[in-house]
């Protein structure tokens, strides 16, 4: 199983400066996929988390589309092991003592609806809860575990009243008194209980027991058979301190009543004073294991009590009571007060705890009397059985006993006293030493022989105290156990160890036991083990002995069994069972299975029982090879399977129960413990540790789980099954749920590879193939179930639980699809792909990455930006290029590279896949490697035909009906084929005749990294990467392919070295951004360099000096080449950088990455909502840096979002070994969507508006003639009409510029068509031309041409006049920054070169960009 013991140092994320992140526009860009190294991912908040403690239980909630969120984690040392939902909270059940910090004792609840934990009252389970079962009809919770509180192995929890209480059955008792399993029939009529205990019903023939009490044992009709036999325990050493004593000497010693040697009267009947309720505490600072208390009442003066309580010490329980009534010799029940009969006839009384309960004394409330006040003549604690201490002073004899209990001793004992862990109380045992290599017989030795009253059933165990309180952990070793119960039975012969750090109570038998006689007495001898473990210290071994204690299950004897508490009937050949035990929730009588039970309540099922106590070979046989039922389903046939561990002659591990016997199932069952059963229609899915049936039948397939059918009796195996042990299964929506203790799905019988799997896993029920199970995580999972009722239209949701040590909320082998959600906190729908991706070899994995938290990210970091690059890194003076940095560390499975294809036949969407991985196709049962086609509609997954590819993938582009396949690999049935393949979509082949084989550098492999087009040159395929030739054409890097003709063609005079990625700029995408490790002609280094493809020229961008490494890759904002982002790696690799050309010149971006950091792609997203405006990204994108990053400024993140002042952390992945992930691609299947977001008004509305524009105008127009007159007439000036004409110029200039402008660009809204720009393609190319050699100062943010379009402009307008007409313009610079975002107007940088085309309204000037040819009307103001 998978340990990560230091992944909590791996990922050490940050805080975020803002609590939601940005809110990429993932459906603008349609389809849109993310591809990588990793198994589980999520999306970066402030609660983010990957690493948990694997110590403590953690629960998580499931959703439906399998992501996971965490619940809350148990204390340390803390188990969850079962749970179910009712009404609106989750119940679950374990050991723990806290939950989330709430306290709470091995069951609690979870509120969905308010996220909180809550404990279940007091009094619950006082062990640890193995079952839960949700009673949804009566608003009950059952629990089962390995508990004596409130009941034996059951209680029941009423979630109306808020208590808890014992089952009407009042528990299960004998064997390891347990229960594993609660489950319902099919029907939801009953309720099974299976786990480790032993039932009694009355036999056939049954017989009036009335008088056959014990006959050591005074008769009352106040007791039964069962309470008879049990022996009080000797209260003469404990502390009685009685409230109110008599005043009368004869009355008031309390000590008289606990044996009193005559009848009621003085000397042997104790007296409250007169009017006084009596509280008698009784403490005897040591644990003892009671069953009851025995009450006999007084009748002194008219005095009697009436009614009682007991409350027991230390945990201050008032115990339910069960007692028979005299009268009728009927069972009931009462807890305070206790009716105690004032009728002389009856000597005393038994009152039976719930169940046999460890305790350290009592309280005795006498509330209620007749006379003066309340009194006893007799007051007795009823043991469960029997007992026996080792320290001979502590076995006192008791009322009625002709003797006490005894021990005999052989060789040297000491007797020691040691604190408890219950305050006030301490322990008396005995030790002895024995040298290490002592042979048994020649060991120290003891010999219990406790007094038993009557003969029975019982279960005997040894209390073995913890060397932790003792200090005497490395002397411990193992001790062998031998009981005579007597009745010409032979012994019993246990091997027990003694090297428990905490208490421990060990069975060491059950069965029947002889009463003891003058001629008799059982006896339980432990000496030193004939093998014994352990070392021991200083060559010495430790034997410790405590306390022996006998429960009594059932009393037999010359006449009867009874019933607990009842004067009923029974027989003496009454009939046992084990481990299955079924209630009807109609059933509204109460009894006690610890003893017989009735006929009445035997049920068809409880025959199971029968056969397997039988089968398992009667209590000894039991308690010798603690056999156990851990699971049940109903069939809705009526067949019963169970499963657990035990081995019977037919049999192992799992049987079933039809036509009235059990039955073995196919192969005799299976070679390991099974641990869970789930029923789907006429398929039975096991769970448990094994490998394959009994008597072997599938070459090792059922590994860890397997499936049954009903039908036909025969097993099928999941593929091969999981690499561990399987806890639990769960089954809703179709799926299969697996929790478990493993690591790996596999593949087939006998094969140890498979998808890696943490813990945890999901089957298709209906493809039978091993599905995504919707989250990551990485653990020992115990426990997955259904968890509380999912909302209208929504589907079921489950609750895991286990020893977690990752989790993430999203689970995918390498891919997922994202599309934006209606969150607020900016985290997008995320859907994984739908099977799991699996390796092809094991990658070598990276050393793992420092991790860091960093306190904000907001700040600008200054990593490397206050010293220029060419000051730091000297123009290299060789031609040879260094190679490229290595690619990031990819293990398999990892998804390289993706592109989207419709599927002509069925027009469905399909993402066509890339990497290292390998899988199974959809409706195949072949593995298949390399590429992998995702129908996103249907949900199948398709391989190329022959599987053609051997190796790994590193680039797709899909042209028409052809696939371009770029990678490191070679073609299976094309030799000579490497890097670069051709598949025929249509025909479902490859097509690579004709193709000239790239070829690499000698002793290099051929590696393509980018494969593009270009609509400057439609029909060819770019291809660049690591290679030297195409064919015999030399063209080192990068080359030309011509899609029709496979013909291949040199980019201009070309370029030495490698290329790792590929953009493109310009309206027409005529400039091609080529980066990585690359050399110009000469010696010019330009590790970014572009290619003109209208004058086949390659130019460096920038200095090459400038770039301070290799390239891994580049980004052009949206096709501007002033505006171009470059990542790579520091040419002696010691560290990446990122890197921003404005069109003049390469600066740094203060990203604080550290050396191990690795940038995969660099790609510009839209966003929902506008950042604030700065002078590297626009407001309504940011650049997604993507790869494996590690920055001081934010920690780890696999990609982060850069809005050209700060760095966003935006999503966390790791590998499925624990360590960091990488993201190597995000990629979308519109490639040219735009960035602004465009809000079209009504036609009618943009006439109205247009209208009033121009009425104002005109009316503006009016007013200031007006004005005009006024003011010359005013001044005494006289208006010469030759002069206005003859200054007048105005029919010589282009119309009044704000309306026209607004006219024309609302027209364009309104025809959205747009025409010619009289700028034509010559000028462009000398605008692009001079991106990369210019010194002025250029417009990052120059608005995207498609964002809008215009009809007719001013300047069209004046070129439409005629030649004569020559344009007028001047030059001027933008003074302030403008947004540009209204209809026609132009966005401005501040600095930014324009030409003013006409400036005649004195507010808003129409001017031009004259880098990018953009043309609107800008404020006036603004630009000098």
């Amino acid at each position: 199983m998978l340990r990560l013991a230091t992944l909590s140092h791996l990922f050490a994320l940050p805080a975020l400066a803002s609590a939601t992140l940005p809110k990429v526009d993932f459906n603008r860009m349609g389809n849109v996929g993310l591809a990588g190294a990793f198994a589980g991912l999520d999306f970066f908040n402030n609660s983010t988390s990957v690493s948990f403690d694997p110590s403590t239980a953690t629960l998580l909630s499931r959703a439906s589309d399998g992501s996971l969120t965490r619940l809350g984690s148990t204390n340390a040392g803390g188990k969850v092991s079962s749970g179910c939902a009712l009404g609106g909270a989750f119940y679950f059940g374990g050991l723990f003592t806290s939950v989330n910090g709430t306290s709470a004792t091995n069951v609690a609840s979870f509120s969905p609806s308010s996220g909180t934990f809550s404990a279940l009252g007091t009094n619950g389970p006082n062990g640890e809860v193995k079952a839960v079962f949700c009673d949804s009809p009566n608003n009950r919770v059952w629990v089962g575990g390995s508990f004596s509180s409130p009941a034996s192995a059951v209680a029941v929890w009423d979630t109306k009243a808020n208590s808890w209480a014992a089952p009407p059955f009042g528990g299960l008792t004998g064997a390891s008194a347990e229960v594993l399993s609660i489950t319902t029939n099919s029907s939801d009529a009953s309720v099974f209980f299976a786990g480790s205990f032993v039932t009694s019903f009355q036999g056939n023939g049954s017989v009036l027991i009335n008088g056959t009490n014990n006959p050591n044992v005074p008769f009352s009709a106040g007791a039964t058979p069962f309470s008879s036999s049990l022996v009080p325990i000797p209260l003469q050493g404990a502390q009685i301190d009685p409230s109110a004593p008599s005043t009368d000497p004869n009355f008031s010693n309390i000590q008289n009543i606990l044996c009193p040697a005559g009848a009621d009267g003085p000397g042997n009947t104790w007296l409250s004073a007169d009017g006084f309720q009596a509280v008698i505490n009784v403490r005897a600072f040591r644990q003892i294991a009671a069953s009851g208390i025995r009450l006999g009442n007084t009748f002194q003066n008219g005095r009697s009590t009436t009614g009682f309580s007991v409350t027991s010490i230390p945990d201050n329980t008032v115990q339910p009571l069960t007692f028979i009534n005299p009268s009728t010799g009927a069972n009931q029940t009462c807890t305070d007060p206790c009716p105690l009969l004032a009728d002389p006839s009856i000597p005393y009384q038994d009152f039976l705890f719930p169940a046999s309960s460890s305790i350290t004394g009592f309280q005795l409330k006498l509330s209620e009397w007749t006379g003066a006040g309340p009194g006893l003549h007799l007051l007795q604690l009823l043991s469960s059985g029997a007992f026996a201490s080792a320290v001979n002073n502590l076995n006192n004899v008791s009322c009625f006993a002709p003797n006490p209990s005894t021990v005999t001793l052989v060789g040297t004992w000491t007797e020691r006293q040691v604190v408890t862990d219950i305050a006030g109380t301490v322990q008396d045992v005995l030790t002895a030493s024995v040298d290490v290599g002592t042979p048994s017989a020649q060991a120290p030795s003891i010999t219990w022989m406790p007094y038993v009253s009557a003969s029975g059933i019982y279960t005997i165990s040894m209390l073995i105290p913890g060397c932790t309180n003792f200090q005497d952990c490395a002397l411990r070793t193992d001790v062998k156990v031998s009981v005579f119960p007597g009745g010409g039975l032979g012994p019993t012969v246990t091997t027990l160890s003694q090297q428990n750090q905490q208490d421990v109570t060990q069975v060491i038998y059950q069965g029947p036991v002889f009463p003891t006689s003058p001629q008799f007495v059982a006896t339980i001898t432990m000496t030193l083990a004939d093998g014994p473990s352990g070392t021991g210290q200083g060559g010495k071994f430790e034997l410790i002995a405590d306390r022996i204690d006998l429960v009594l299950d059932s009393v037999t004897g010359n006449s009867t069994t009874s019933v607990n508490g009842t004067n009923g009937t029974s027989s003496a050949n009454s009939r046992q069972g084990f481990g299955f035990f079924e209630w009807p929730l109609s059933e509204k009588s109460t009894v006690n299975a610890n003893a017989v039970l009735p006929n009445s309540t035997e049920t068809a099922l409880d025959n199971i029982a029968f056969q397997l106590f039988t089968a398992a070979g009667g209590n000894i046989s039991i308690a010798s090879s603690k056999a156990a039922i851990a699971a049940v389903a109903h069939h809705s046939s009526g067949a019963v399977f169970l499963g657990g561990n035990f081995t019977f002659s037919s049999g192992s591990n799992i049987f079933a129960f039809k036509n009235g016997a059990l039955a073995a199932l196919a192969g005799t069952g299976l070679n390991g413990p099974v641990t869970s059963l789930v029923i789907d229609g006429d398929t039975l899915f096991v769970g448990g540790s094994f490998t394959d049936t009994a008597s072997p039948s599938t070459n090792g397939a059922l590994h860890g789980i397997a499936a049954y059918s009903i039908s036909s009796n025969t097993w099928s195996a999941l593929q091969g099954g999981v690499q561990g042990t399987v806890s639990s299964l769960g089954l809703a929506n179709g799926q299969l749920q697996v929790a478990g203790d493993f690591s790996r799905l596999l593949e087939s019988a006998g094969s140890t590879n498979g998808p890696s799997a943490g813990g945890f896993a999901v089957w298709n029920v209906n493809n039978a193939t091993w599905a995504n199970p919707g989250g990551f995580l990485v653990g020992s999972m115990t426990f997955v179930g259904n968890g509380t009722a999912p909302g209208k239209g929504q589907t079921q949701g489950q609750i895991l639980a286990g020893s977690l040590e990752a989790s993430l909320k999203f689970g995918a082998t390498g891919f997922v699809m994202l599309q934006n959600s209606k969150s607020s906190d900016g985290v997008p729908n995320v859907v994984p792909l739908g099977v799991q991706l699996d390796g092809i070899a094991q990658t070598p994995a990276a050393a793992p990455a420092k991790r860091r938290r960093a306190n904000a990210n907001t700040a600008r970091s200054t990593w490397m930006s206050s010293i220029p690059f060419a000051h730091l890194f000297k123009r290299q003076s060789t031609t040879t290029p260094p190679p490229l940095p290595q690619s990031p560390s990819a293990p398999a499975p990892a998804v390289l590279a993706g592109a989207f294809w419709t599927n002509t036949s069925n027009s469905h969407s399909v993402a066509v896949l890339g990497g290292n991985f390998s899988f199974t196709a959809t409706g195949s049962t072949s593995e298949s490697e390399g590429v992998a086609f995702y129908d996103l509609k249907s949900g199948s997954v398709n391989a190329l035909s022959g599987n053609p590819v051997n190796g790994t993938v590193r680039a797709l582009l899909v042209a028409g009906d052809a696939l371009f396949i770029g990678g490191e690999f070679t073609l299976t049935g094309n030799d000579g084929v490497s890097g670069l393949a051709i598949y025929d979509l249509a025909e479902q082949k490859v097509d690579v005749s004709g193709l000239q084989a790239l070829q690499g550098n000698a002793g290099t492999p051929v590696v393509v990294r980018s494969l593009t087009t270009s609509a400057a040159k439609p029909n060819t395929v770019v291809v660049a990467g690591s290679f030297a030739k195409a064919g015999s054409l030399a063209c080192a890097g990068i080359c030309l392919l011509d899609a029709s003709t496979k013909q291949w063609s040199a980019l201009g005079s070309g370029i030495a070295g490698e290329v790792a990625s590929v953009r493109y700029a310009g309206d027409n995408q005529d400039l091609l951004f080529a980066s990585g490790s690359i050399v110009l002609s000469g010696t010019t280094v330009a590790n970014v360099a572009m290619f003109s493809f209208s004058n086949s020229t390659w130019t460096a961008v920038g200095n090459g000096a400038d770039i301070p490494g290799p390239v891994t890759a580049i980004e052009v904002d949206n096709g501007n080449a002033s505006s171009v982002f470059a990542a790579g790696r520091l040419n002696d690799g010691s560290s990446s950088f990122l890197s921003f050309w404005n069109g003049a010149s390469w600066s740094s971006l203060g990203a604080g990455f550290e050396g191990d950091t690795n940038v995969s792609q660099l790609t510009m997203v839209p966003l929902q909502e506008s950042h604030a405006s700065n002078g590297i990204i626009e407001q309504d994108r940011m650049l997604m840096v993507s790869g494996s990053l590690i920055s001081s400024t934010f920690g780890n993140a696999s990609s982060a979002l850069f809005d050209g002042q700060n760095f966003f952390p935006y999503i966390v992945s790791t590998s499925s070994s624990g360590k960091p992930g990488a993201i190597s691609s995000l990629f979308s299947s519109i490639s040219n969507f735009g960035f602004s977001t465009r809000h079209f008004l009504a036609t009618g509305v943009v006439i109205l508006i247009s209208i009033a524009i121009a009425a104002g105008v005109v009316f503006f127009l009016a007013l200031l003639g007006i004005l005009w007159t006024l003011f010359a007439r005013r001044d005494g000036n006289k208006i010469d009409p030759a002069e206005l004409d003859e200054d007048d110029d105005s029919t010589h200039h282009r119309p009044s510029s704000l309306l026209e402008h607004i006219n024309a660009a609302t027209r364009t809204t309104i025809l959205g068509a747009g025409s010619t720009s009289p700028y034509d393609q010559k000028e462009k190319e000398e605008e692009a031309g001079a991106a990369v050699s210019t010194s002025h100062g250029h417009d990052p943010f120059a608005t995207n041409a498609d964002d809008y379009l215009r009809a007719e402009t001013p300047s069209e307008a004046i070129a439409g006049m005629g030649a004569g007409m020559e344009e007028q313009s001047r030059p001027a610079h933008a003074r302030y920054s403008f947004d540009g975002s209204g209809e026609g107007e132009l966005r401005l940088v501040a600095g930014m070169e324009l030409e003013v085309l006409d400036d005649r309204d004195p507010a808003w000037w129409y001017a031009r960009d004259i880098n990018t040819g953009r043309e609107g009307v800008v404020p006036a103001s603004y630009l000098y």
